[in-house]
């Protein structure tokens, strides 16, 4: 078989033309065979969600010695002619000519048969699992949104910037990190009772990082604008479905920018997201919203044609206060917003996506700028319906003392951070930007209940293999 002349289903589904020759390479989801002497193959290769009927006649060369080995999960190579369909769902289905078993999958061992299978079985076999629907679809989700990331912020001239992994600094302060290190865990060196990480690889404590945040400030103060998308870490011993252990953060950090144009970029982002990804993964959507969710397309639809509500914090805390609502977590003023709180504003009060702004000054990170007064923070949080918070953000603080006495307050080393002071002593401007979870988006665009379910391999407490 001639793989130059090898086409992608979707290529051919979305042509739907008759043509002489034409050879697909894939998996076996069906099987079925007539009393006429022809076997019926539904064929996918991953490129689209739908499959490709293929119709061979048991007369055909070779077919004998491979139809024993024609199960689902086997991987096929087919060329053959593309003929108008007879069935419904597509126009032209494939009527071999030729057949080839690249490799088996013994039905008694392989676990994907036609029965339905349970997310929480299909985590326990992550690494066949893609081969579902459910989950080719949410990797082809992915796969555009982070594609629509990068367009997003280069047609915007943003610099995308790699920020390290391995870092001495705890962005939120939460000291919730994995520890990297080569010091023997059973006996590491001591000095004055603590550990001597002086004799470690790096010669101080270092971790995986939770932010890329610190390190895009950096650059934002020399090229402006400057995006990061990569992998963070939490060690965080959360079991549910809203958290993992390994995930992808999206930061922008932007010179020259105050609070008002940070809420600008986000709410511009998400609508730029859900629009591009309701253009181009319609199928997979349309698959989400039958299966799923099915208020997903609606809600992906008022996203992008509405604009998104803006309330200061402490009116949004009047809003929570006289709603009458019982919350499991009590509302006043300097609280943090819960879950439940958020969606109640997002899906009761406005409707629609909100941002919250200026938050408590007690409840937020060191580096957010404060407002007149002191008392609050130029923070801002992007809520959506059935979600909460999707994106976090602030305008930093730029003035080198004001900084200096917050870190202080926080019981901060300021030492430590110069480097990050340093930023404020030489050449200072307004800077603002805000971090957005990548697995949070694709869960909510998707309609997945548990995050696991968004991300090719999870890693949570006491699982890290597959």
């Amino acid at each position: 078989m001639n793989k130059s002349k090898r086409s992608k289903i979707k290529e051919i589904l979305q042509r739907g033309e008759v043509q002489s020759e034409v050879s697909v390479m894939g998996w076996v989801r069906t099987r079925r065979d007539s009393k006429g002497g022809f076997s019926f193959l539904e064929i996918n290769d991953g490129s689209c969600l739908s499959n490709l009927q293929v119709i061979s006649d048991h007369n055909i060369d070779g077919f004998q010695s491979v139809s024993e080995k024609l199960h689902t999960g086997s991987c096929v190579g087919v060329t053959g002619k593309l003929v108008p369909s007879q069935g419904k769902g597509q126009s032209v289905e494939l009527q071999a000519v030729s057949i080839k078993v690249y490799g088996e999958a013994n039905p008694e061992q392989y676990p994907l048969q036609k029965k339905q299978h349970s997310f929480e079985f299909l985590r326990e076999i992550a690494h066949l699992r893609p081969r579902t629907n459910t989950f080719g679809a949410v990797m082809r989700v992915r796969n555009r949104l982070a594609y629509s990331i990068h367009n997003f912020f280069q047609d915007r001239g943003f610099v995308y910037l790699h920020t390290p992994i391995i870092t001495t600094s705890d962005c939120e302060g939460a000291g919730e990190m994995f520890q990297v290190t080569t010091l023997d865990p059973e006996s590491p060196p001591m000095a004055d009772g603590k550990i001597d990480y002086g004799q470690d690889f790096f010669g101080e404590k270092t971790s995986l990082t939770v932010s890329g945040q610190l390190e895009g400030e950096v650059y934002a103060m020399a090229l402006s604008e400057i995006y990061t998308f990569g992998p963070t870490f939490r060690a965080e011993n959360s079991n549910t479905s809203r958290h993992l252990s390994e995930f992808w953060m999206v930061e922008p950090e932007m010179a020259f920018y105050d609070l008002e144009d940070d809420m600008n970029l986000a709410e511009d982002f998400l609508r730029y997201l859900f629009k591009d990804v309701l253009e181009h993964c319609q199928e997979d959507l349309e698959f989400f919203n039958k299966r799923i969710d099915k208020t997903i397309l609606e809600r992906h639809r008022g996203i992008v044609e509405n604009k998104f509500e803006r309330i200061p914090y402490s009116e949004a805390i009047h809003v929570l206060e006289k709603s009458n609502k019982n919350f499991v977590y009590s509302v006043e003023w300097g609280c943090n917003l819960q879950s439940e709180h958020e969606r109640y504003l997002s899906e009761d009060v406005f409707k629609k996506p909100v941002i919250i702004f200026n938050y408590p000054d007690e409840i937020k990170p060191f580096y957010m700028k404060a407002n007149e007064g002191g008392e609050t923070v130029c923070a801002m949080d992007v809520l959506l319906p059935k979600l909460g918070e999707i994106i976090g953000g602030s305008q930093r603080e730029d003035d080198y003392e004001v900084l200096k006495k917050r870190m202080k307050a926080k019981e901060l080393d300021t030492e430590h951070y110069q480097w990050y002071l340093d930023l404020r002593r030489f050449g200072t401007a307004p800077h603002a930007g805000f971090g957005l979870g990548f697995e949070r988006l694709v869960q909510f665009v998707t309609g997945m209940e548990n995050i696991r379910d968004v991300i090719p391999f999870p890693r949570t407490p006491k699982h890290a293999r597959f």
